[in-house]
């Protein structure tokens, strides 16, 4: 059934007098349906109706939506949004409509576990593509898996010779890549808890992040991963037969972050302030992205989170995961089905740096070596950024005490979030991209909600200072790790 313009304008009562004419388009820039005459002063629940009325699809008409004109959200009323803008009433506004998950994870409010047993302070800590396994690393030489079901230990993987600084979950989900401040990067297989193959021996100095090849590109079989070290190589490892595939180098400090792109591009940051694109298939350096003027710590994707889950979707997560194994050829078309979903709404990978020189900068690495936007505001260091799982919004976190949004297309700014009280250390964001938790120096978590900008609930508990933090692609938890040597889960 179809709405016409006089029912709408029934069904709402308008008066010509404070009437506008306004065109509905979807992200993309294309407009469904005609303009028509709506109230100035509509909310947003009456705009989202006369949308779903001439929305076709089924889908599309379940889905949530949030307005937006000239690039504010239609929060209150329409007439509240174009009150501080210049619009000409005379000719129609548009207004564009961007749809939301159609899942809602439920924000955390209290700590189920406290989890001891790392000797030293826990440097990392993440959860498996799926949700169902979670690893931690620590200054104590051991990596750590716990059983999430009774949130109580369930291996402890000695083999590292220094603290373990980085780890990587491979996108399948069924191996974990670990580094180490010797240099050696190890590969475990999450459910013996035994290490898999030989120790990845090559690099002179520290690992300082590993990643692994997106599920899509690599066929559904997850042998290939790459790590960054303090000795400015960047190294790519088959970790079925133990072998350094390729060895980049051609930076002249060391690579602070690495992120391997959906489109077979390395990319990594260093401290000479570049970052450098890389063709992993062969190891031929692309272009070199300057711009930064300090070091360049830490780099984003607005891809990462679809190539982290992989074959994993969210909003199918269950309580209780299956036992079944799905073939790689099922697992490849399913990884690439949901990266290019991600795509269609992104428009083009797009990279984020974030620097000692307190900026941001927007990159299309793929494309070109200037950078399209730089993000300003942070009054120090970025200490870290990530793109929401939808790939529209980046939040950042600083030693300013603050964390900041801003627009994942455009880098313009929206909201800064203040509540800790020393430096920002990490920040996760929750799978509907509607809430961001962060971890701090100031011992502990907070919560903020996305959609109204403000905190949502305080997470206390920690020791001391808390270095990482993540949320379950499940939804169903976050884990935090702390200078107080404990693991914390945290649940709603």
């Amino acid at each position: 059934m179809t709405a016409t313009m006089e029912d709408v304008s029934e069904d709402f009562g308008i008066d010509v007098e404070t009437e506008i004419s306004v065109q509905f388009v979807s992200e993309a820039g294309e407009a469904p349906f005609p303009p028509f005459e709506v109230p100035k002063d509509i909310s947003p629940e009456k705009l989202l109706l006369i949308l779903r009325a001439f929305l076709s699809e089924e889908d599309e008409k379940n889905t949530p939506y949030l307005f937006f004109v000239n690039n504010h959200e239609v929060s209150s009323s329409l007439s509240e949004t174009l009150r501080t803008q210049v619009v000409d009433y005379e000719s129609t506004l548009q207004v564009v409509y961007q749809p939301q998950a159609v899942f809602r994870v439920r924000g955390v409010s209290r700590c189920t576990s406290s989890l001891s047993g790392h000797g030293e302070p826990v440097v990392t800590a993440l959860f498996s593509p799926d949700g169902r396994h979670l690893a931690s690393g620590s200054g104590d030489k051991t990596v750590r898996f716990w059983d999430l079901t009774t949130e109580t230990p369930h291996h402890v993987c000695k083999g590292h010779v220094n603290w373990v600084l980085a780890m990587a979950w491979s996108p399948d989900g069924k191996l974990l890549a670990s580094g180490d401040k010797a240099g050696h990067v190890m590969i475990w297989d999450p459910v013996t808890g035994k290490a898999r193959g030989r120790v990845l021996t090559g690099h002179k100095q520290w690992i300082t992040c590993v990643t692994w090849e997106p599920l899509h590109l690599a066929k559904g079989i997850c042998r290939r991963v790459a790590s960054a070290s303090k000795d400015g190589d960047v190294r790519v490892w088959d970790c079925v037969t133990g072998q350094c595939v390729r060895s980049m180098s051609g930076h002249t400090a060391s690579v602070t972050c690495l992120r391997w792109g959906g489109g077979g591009l390395l990319y990594s940051a260093s401290q000479d302030r570049t970052i450098k694109v890389w063709r992993a298939a062969d190891g031929v350096l692309c272009r070199t992205l300057q711009g930064h003027g300090h070091w360049v710590n830490v780099l984003a994707l607005n891809t990462d989170y679809v190539m982290r889950t992989g074959a994993f979707d969210p909003k199918d997560a269950k309580i209780v995961h299956n036992e079944e194994e799905i073939e790689a050829v099922k697992l490849t078309t399913l990884a690439q089905r949901r990266y290019d979903e991600v795509l269609k709404v992104v428009g083009e990978e797009i990279l984020v740096s974030g620097s000692d020189d307190f900026t941001m900068f927007l990159w299309k690495p793929g494309t070109e070596k200037t950078s399209f936007a730089r993000l300003t505001g942070h009054q120090q260091l970025v200490n870290d950024v990530k793109f929401s799982p939808c790939g529209r919004l980046i939040a950042s976190a600083s030693f300013d005490k603050s964390l900041r949004l801003w627009c994942g297309k455009t880098g313009r700014f929206l909201a800064v979030l203040r509540g800790h009280v020393q430096a920002v250390y990490q920040l996760a964001w929750s799978a509907d991209s509607r809430l961001i938790v962060s971890a701090s120096a100031d011992s502990t978590l907070k919560l903020w909600s996305v959609e109204n900008k403000k905190l949502h609930t305080d997470l206390p508990g920690h020791g001391d200072e808390v270095y990482t933090v993540d949320w379950s692609p499940d939804g169903q938890r976050v884990v935090s790790g702390a200078k107080d040597k404990l693991l914390r889960i945290w649940r709603n």
